[in-house]
């Protein structure tokens, strides 16, 4: 009966029958410390995680993508721009404003009328103190009276100093304008703006092709304050 026991099994056989060395003497799996049991890393080193990241790889690589998606981006955006037609600019008023007609050195067609001497001297130094544009529109000689009158742009809006102060109805609005107060009234195809305070009348003619007429006497207000004097009875909507 002895002879049909099992002999134990050995080192020796187990390994023959395996073809591992063993390390040491042989522990039971329950036995043997293993860092899944008790926390502690085996003597070769950390473990590697499946697929060769661990965990200070994997922020190296988050840090690295979340610097460079900004740098992507920007690099990105300005290749667009670069490539992209560039879109037309809102024009501007003084642009809209040379888009109306050629500029033309013409002399503008005007009458001369006699002035008196006072008004011939304020009306000179009107003419003097007169800007060289008038939004854009650059000034243009005259026929006749060119130390009374003046023109500026095609079509020609046009300045008379000296001319006669006209009658308002009571019912007539005024308008202040850089401290020069006007009337104003409609002539065919322009606007006919003319002081009511000064002691030299000053007539301004803006056709109707350049809009808001009141805007385009601004600068000559600035002109007039600074060379006629105010005088006489003025209407009550002159009055600040």
């Amino acid at each position: 009966m002895d002879d049909e026991k099992t002999p134990p099994t050995g080192p020796e056989e187990t390994t023959a029958a395996t073809g591992a060395e063993p390390s040491g003497p042989a522990n039971t799996d329950a036995d043997r410390p293993g860092p899944a049991k008790t926390g502690a890393e085996p003597a070769g080193g950390p473990v590697k995680r499946r697929g060769g990241w661990d965990r200070s790889t994997r922020t190296a690589a988050l840090v690295a993508a979340l610097v460079a998606l900004p740098v992507t981006v920007a690099v990105a955006g300005f290749t667009f721009n670069a490539l992209s037609p560039d879109e037309a600019a809102a024009p501007s008023p003084s642009e809209s404003v040379q888009a109306l007609g050629p500029k033309s050195t013409v002399p503008v067609e005007m009458a001369a009328q006699p002035l008196a001497e006072r008004p011939a001297t304020v009306c000179r130094a009107l003419l003097s103190k007169l800007p060289s544009t008038v939004r854009e529109l650059p000034q243009r000689p005259v026929t006749a009276g060119p130390e009374q009158n003046a023109a500026y742009g095609d079509p020609a809006l046009t300045v008379s100093c000296g001319v006669p102060e006209p009658t308002i109805p009571l019912t007539d609005t005024v308008w202040v304008i850089e401290q020069v107060c006007w009337h104003a009234s409609e002539q065919g195809d322009a606007t006919v703006l003319t002081t009511v305070d000064r002691e030299a009348a000053v007539r301004v003619t803006v056709p109707k092709t350049y809009e808001q007429p009141l805007q385009w006497v601004s600068p000559i207000s600035t002109a007039i304050v600074e060379s006629i004097l105010s005088a006489g009875p003025v209407p009550s909507g002159c009055r600040g």
